[in-house]
């Protein structure tokens, strides 16, 4: 159990630090903006920090057993935990697509640029390549599955805790 917190605790530092400072980006992108969807999207990308914090306070309880687990934190690490997992899974398949079919995202991504004029000005899109789409896509695989494996073993984790604490007051 102790590899599995290890890899758990070196996992939720990093998706709290790097999806932490994404979120705030984003939250001072929708701002200045006064974007909604964009802050609907910044509410949602939080839930990755947002478990990764209540899961460094399961990691603490875990090493520490005189601390105490609050009341909330085990539902923090489900419910948000299964947001964090939905991000996960789709940034996995995102991912997966890309690497898979480059082309077609080339494709998609030149449509999108064709429509807007003004964004394709200042963006030199066609200068983007199939390998471009490739090394995005290992970039999003690679995000997805840091997300998804540090939610699951979270989940574990919290299992464990539960399962040595009652162990312990039987």
């Amino acid at each position: 159990m102790k590899i599995v917190l290890k890899i758990a605790s070196a996992l939720t530092w990093f998706n709290i630090v790097f999806w932490g400072l994404l979120v705030a980006m984003f939250l001072i992108f929708a701002l200045q903006l006064a974007n909604l969807p964009i802050l609907a999207v910044v509410v949602l990308l939080s839930a990755i920090p947002l478990n990764c914090y209540a899961a460094l306070r399961l990691q603490a309880c875990i090493r520490n057993p005189q601390l105490r687990l609050s009341h909330q934190t085990p539902a923090g690490i489900r419910f948000v935990g299964f947001i964090a997992l939905f991000f996960g899974i789709c940034m996995l398949f995102s991912g997966l697509s890309m690497i898979h079919d480059p082309k077609t995202a080339l494709n998609s991504w030149t449509e999108q640029m064709d429509q807007m004029p003004e964004m394709a000005r200042q963006y030199p899109y066609k200068n983007l390549g199939e390998a471009y789409f490739v090394r995005v896509g290992i970039a999003a695989l690679t995000l997805g599955l840091f997300i998804s494996l540090n939610v699951i073993l979270n989940l574990r984790l919290l299992r464990w805790y539960y399962l040595a604490k009652k162990s312990d007051l039987s």
